[in-house]
C-alpha cells in the first residue's frame, strides 16, 4: 500500500464555522468547498482537516448523526506560549489552561464554534527517559 494523502473528517452542525475558526486562527486554507462540506490545509502540515455537516445524506446511515466528539485535533508548534499570548489577544477562550505533563508534553486547548477540541502542543517540559 502507497499512502498518498491523510485527512482527518469532523461531523459538525456548522460547517462554515469550523472551516472559518481553522483560517482565521490558525493559517489553514480552504482547498475544497460545497454545501455541507469543506476541507482545509495548509502547506507545512501533511494532512487536511475536512468538515461535514451533521446529517449529510453522502456519508452511511450509521454516522450521518454523529458529531464531532472525544476526540482533540493537536497541532505541534515550535512557540507554545507565542500562541497562547496570541490566541487569547485574539479573544478566542482558553479551554485549558497550558499544562506539562510528567512525560515533557506542554500543552493548552480551546475549541471551535461546534466544540472541536484544538490543542496546541510542544514537547519542551524536559522529561527524560
Amino acid at each position: 500500500m502507497k499512502i498518498t494523502a491523510c485527512a482527518v473528517s469532523l461531523n459538525v452542525e456548522d460547517v462554515v464555522a469550523s472551516s472559518a475558526f481553522l483560517q482565521d486562527h490558525f493559517g489553514f486554507v480552504e482547498k475544497m468547498a460545497a454545501d455541507g462540506f469543506a476541507s482545509l490545509g495548509r502547506e507545512d502540515v501533511a494532512m487536511n482537516v475536512i468538515f461535514l455537516r451533521r446529517g449529510l445524506e453522502t456519508l452511511p446511515a450509521d454516522q450521518r448523526d454523529d458529531h464531532a466528539q472525544g476526540l482533540i485535533l493537536a497541532f505541534e508548534v515550535d512557540d507554545l506560549e507565542g500562541e497562547l499570548a496570541r490566541l487569547t489577544d485574539a479573544g478566542v477562550p482558553i479551554t485549558m489552561p497550558l499544562t506539562v505533563e510528567e512525560w515533557g508534553e506542554r500543552a493548552f486547548q480551546v475549541r471551535d464554534p461546534n466544540g472541536v477540541v484544538v490543542q496546541l502542543v510542544d514537547w519542551k517540559g524536559g522529561a527524560t527517559a
